[in-house]
């Protein structure tokens, strides 16, 4: 990789950065703007950004095309998301104060005292990793990270305090642009589509979008054309007065989900009802997986906290429970998902739910920052 070497001033940066980046670029363009206005600071051989599932701190997609070779992906996600023990681990970065980190700062030098180095990094000629949370409204949303060669400049105060500056206000504009719904077009299998219902729940209009989703549902199409039933079921709710907005979710053909969210639409002197159906939201799938595994509410909550990196005691803290009532909680949710302790569960989470999609070579990403399942081959 060609190595940047312009200094801009960070505030000029900052500046430029509040004006370039709005959340309805969609969330795979605010990490990538916001990777490149720092590389304007921070030259580096390799870098990458990353959107994170806020809920479990999971890899969900990113800006990848300057990043690491896909031959080290295997390792990195088992480093990551199932050993957990490296000094800058995403989920020990996550809690401390700043959203700066070095690696050779926090090994105090002592790069080879970190698997990370010793098995990714230094195998392809890296000497030092520069990560920046991407953290806003108490949850951390992304990671931009920087990596030099051996024989480049090492990172140095000014490359930290660049980083530190960029970091609030991208990671604004990143939270709010994760808030906001995907384009439904045809070619964007991964945006959620709309179909619109009247009283009689007799389909209006659907987009194509919202086709592909319904064929994707665990449940045959009436002969005469009309939605399944569970879209039928949230329609009808959504359509009582006072309902207000409804979720549901259903199992997909693939093993994956399905999220459906059902509301009222009035509109001249007729009653419609919309209703959304599409992937579940990172913040979904979690409580979704979580509901399968059988967990009770209290189940559901201490496993929220253990995603996030939380240790036992802070946990019962958090909870206002004795250490002794938070194991036995643990051990119960232990058995419930088949693992043996909290690593285990959150890699069963991450390589079973996350990883098929991040797994494929060179995927495509829609415009709010979500993979995209390859299209069906042609038939011979």
């Amino acid at each position: 990789m060609g190595r940047r070497h312009s200094r801009e001033d960070p505030p000029r940066l900052v500046r430029d950065l509040k004006r370039d980046l709005l959340p309805d670029i969609g969330a795979l363009a605010v990490v990538d703007r916001a990777a490149r206005a720092l590389l304007d600071a921070v030259p580096a051989d390799v870098w990458c950004g990353v959107l994170l599932d806020p809920s479990t701190l999971l890899d969900t997609g990113g800006q990848h095309e300057s990043g690491f070779p896909q031959e080290v992906m295997p390792r990195l996600f088992e480093i990551e998301h199932g050993e957990q023990d490296d000094v800058d681990n995403l989920r020990a970065l996550a809690g401390r104060p700043g959203p700066v980190s070095l690696l050779s700062e926090s090994t105090r030098g002592r790069l080879d005292d970190s698997k990370y180095y010793r098995d990714i990094l230094r195998p392809l000629g890296l000497a030092d990793e520069l990560r920046v949370l991407l953290r806003d409204a108490g949850r951390t949303w992304g990671l931009l990270v920087f990596c030099r060669e051996a024989g480049s400049p090492p990172f140095g105060a000014d490359d930290l305090a660049a980083a530190a500056a960029l970091s609030p206000p991208a990671s604004t504009v990143l939270r709010r642009s994760l808030l906001l719904s995907g384009i439904d077009r045809g070619d964007v299998p991964d945006a959620p589509g709309l179909i619109m219902l009247d009283a009689r729940l007799a389909v209006r209009s659907m987009t194509p979008t919202a086709r592909l989703w319904l064929d994707r549902l665990q449940e045959s199409r009436p002969a005469h054309g009309g939605c399944p039933y569970v879209v039928s079921a949230v329609a009808a709710r959504a359509g009582n007065e006072g309902a207000g907005a409804v979720r549901a979710h259903a199992p997909d053909r693939s093993g994956g989900w399905v999220s459906l969210q059902a509301w009222s639409v009035e509109k001249a002197a007729e009653s419609l009802v919309a209703v959304s159906i599409g992937p579940p939201e990172p913040r979904e799938l979690t409580a979704i997986v979580l509901a399968a595994y059988g967990l009770t509410r209290r189940e559901r909550e201490i496993t929220q906290q253990l995603l996030l990196g939380r240790s036992n005691k802070e946990i019962a803290a958090h909870f206002g429970l004795s250490l002794y009532t938070v194991q036995d909680h643990l051990g119960a949710i232990f058995e419930k998902a088949g693992v043996g302790n909290g690593r285990e569960l959150i890699a069963d989470l991450f390589f079973r739910h996350y990883l098929p999609e991040l797994s494929r070579p060179a995927p495509p990403l829609s415009t709010d920052g979500r993979l995209l399942r390859p299209p069906a081959p042609d038939p011979a």
